[in-house]
């Protein structure tokens, strides 16, 4: 039980630090070179949903979850 929760702590992270890419890519495509039309900014935000969405899952059902090195 452990091990999934900590598998979600980290997809957790994984995603704010995706968000905030993707965040920080748009802002500088926006403020350097060309306005995004909104539609097109709401699908990438619904892809990386769904991603994380597909990956939350997986963690759940006990598959694909990160290995991170066992502190034992």
């Amino acid at each position: 039980m452990a091990e999934i929760a900590i598998g979600i702590l980290w997809f957790l992270v994984g995603l704010i630090i995706l968000a905030g890419i993707v965040y920080l890519a748009i802002w500088v495509i926006e403020s350097f070179i060309h306005p995004i039309p909104e539609r097109v900014k709401q699908g990438v935000w619904v892809i990386i949903l769904l991603i994380a969405l597909i990956y939350l899952i997986t963690i759940l059902v006990g598959g694909g979850a990160p290995s991170f090195p066992k502190l034992r």
